[in-house]
């Protein structure tokens, strides 16, 4: 089982990947009028991504740490 933070960041994670493809693939296939609002999207999902990373990061150093407290 997940601890929660973590279940919710791979989440958050998935979920910019799957925003970020699916704006590529517009890009890809030119079936859409307007570039900019593909590039915010991009931006935002990466950002997204970046973000939920961070989130992993933090919550595996505190299970680290406490850990090494109860070790």
């Amino acid at each position: 089982m997940m601890i929660p933070p973590l279940s919710i960041a791979a989440a958050g994670m998935q979920d910019a990947a799957a925003r970020f493809e699916t704006s590529a693939r517009r890009v890809a296939s030119g079936a859409m009028d307007d570039y900019a609002v593909e590039a915010v999207e991009q931006i935002r999902a990466k950002q997204d991504f970046t973000a939920n990373a961070a989130v992993v990061r933090t919550a595996d150093e505190m299970t680290g740490t406490l850990l090494d407290i109860l070790a």
